[in-house]
């Protein structure tokens, strides 16, 4: 009796049975705006990378239609001569091509970032021009200069009485290549080296006078530190471009046929295996190897710069 009136007494508080746990209620506002984009990339990135992944697992034989294979097709493209040939070429290229662009690059930006270049506004344009005339353009016209029978070249043998300038030389082709690459994209790195130069703050110009500093030693020790992060993106897009190497080759290629074989350039023998050997599944391979070498090289380069930038 005594504990039922002990209960009877207790505060309303106590004899109200507890609630139990709150149900959350998912929120898809986010996903409402992330979902155009995501459907947008799994169509147009992923779906097409499974497809030509998927391509690559099979192949197409005259007794039994497209077969699955599995790995067949990389053991012999890791054995193929002529992947590897343009493969290397390629990586020349890169080694040689790309330190002189960014560098010619680098330079043009600082000098317009110095404020005593004369006329820089116009300096700034004409360095980026290039990089507006649409490429094809571009390399007809730097092959037409090239030409050994008719141009530049061509009229400046025939003034010297020898063939003494030939683009299209086998020793000489890829500086030509390079040439042209870099005579589109200097001015494209030009413009994301003098943003990131263009961050700098001004207080620290004024601390650097007051200490004294040369202008080397502020190009040293506050331009080039800043432009640090711009150099490694610049890098890594560059290192992209070199491996992806496929539109300067190949419209030079009916001037220079002898040169300019099909597997050129990995993207050459992939586009000339695909389109023109109706060999899809291989084709399809050598894509899928360019792509992994293309990004793990890029992905050591981008940890390699973030290290020196956090340092």
């Amino acid at each position: 009796m005594t504990a039922l009136k002990q209960h009877a007494q207790a505060p309303e508080r106590l004899r109200r049975p507890r609630p139990g746990p709150r149900r959350v209620r998912r929120d898809w506002r986010g996903w409402q705006f992330v979902g155009p984009f995501a459907f947008v990339f799994v169509f147009v990135f992923i779906a097409p990378l499974a497809y030509a992944l998927w391509l690559s697992l099979f192949q197409n034989r005259l007794v039994g239609g497209n077969v699955f294979v599995g790995l067949e097709n990389y053991r012999t493209a890791l054995a193929d001569p002529q992947f590897w040939d343009g493969a290397l070429r390629v990586g020349l290229f890169l080694l040689v091509q790309v330190p002189v662009m960014l560098l010619l690059a680098l330079i043009a930006a600082l000098s317009i970032d110095s404020a005593r270049l004369y006329a820089s506004g116009l300096f700034r344009l004409v360095i980026f021009l290039p990089y507006a005339v649409p490429a094809v353009v571009a390399v007809l016209m730097w092959g037409f200069i090239y030409g050994n029978q008719f141009g530049l070249a061509a009229d400046l043998n025939g003034l010297l009485g020898s063939d003494l300038i030939t683009p299209f030389a086998p020793k000489w082709i890829l500086a030509s290549l390079g040439n042209i690459v870099t005579w589109e994209f200097v001015g494209y790195n030009m413009l994301i080296f003098y943003s990131a130069l263009k961050t700098i703050p001004h207080e620290l110009y004024e601390a650097a006078e007051i200490d004294g500093a040369t202008r080397f030693q502020v190009v040293k020790a506050i331009k080039l530190p800043a432009a640090r992060g711009a150099i490694v993106i610049a890098t890594i897009f560059s290192i992209i471009g070199s491996f992806q190497l496929f539109n300067e080759p190949n419209v030079l290629n009916p001037l220079a046929d002898n040169v300019i074989t099909s597997y050129f350039t990995p993207n050459m023998y992939a586009y000339n295996l695909s389109f023109a050997g109706q060999q899809y599944n291989y084709s399809a391979t050598i894509a899928i190897i360019m792509g992994l070498i293309t990004a793990v090289i890029a992905y050591v380069v981008q940890l390699r710069g973030t290290r020196r930038e956090d340092r």
